[in-house]
């Protein structure tokens, strides 16, 4: 009985101790992912899960055709946020965003997402 109350208690501590998995994904954006807007916006935001290390994150846009738009380079708005302008007035139709960052806990994430601007 006492074996089997070991292993119990053994199996349930295996079971409940789960690893951190810190990584900085991203938790919204400004377009919104996946949203639709009327006006073209003149900077990305993009608010990430963790804190993010600048120097080694980025943020690209592409029309839907894949041409590149020209960018500033990113800063951070907030520790956990990219801030991208954007260097010219977008045209109706789908972009797309392509982010990759560093979390300051160095784990590497990417990712993309579209955002469409309305006629």
């Amino acid at each position: 009985m006492q074996r089997l109350l070991t292993l119990t208690a053994a199996l349930a501590c295996a079971l409940a101790a789960t690893p951190a998995y810190a990584h900085a994904f991203l938790d919204h954006a400004i377009p919104a992912v996946g949203g639709t807007v009327t006006g073209a916006p003149r900077e990305l935001q993009l608010t990430y899960t963790q804190n993010i290390v600048l120097a080694f994150s980025g943020v690209r846009v592409a029309a839907g055709n894949g041409s590149p738009v020209p960018t500033s380079k990113p800063r951070l708005g907030a520790p956990n946020e990219l801030v991208v302008k954007l260097a010219r007035a977008l045209k109706p139709g789908t972009y797309v965003v392509s982010w990759h960052v560093v979390s300051v806990d160095t784990h590497h994430t990417q990712g993309t997402y579209k955002f469409t601007i309305a006629p």
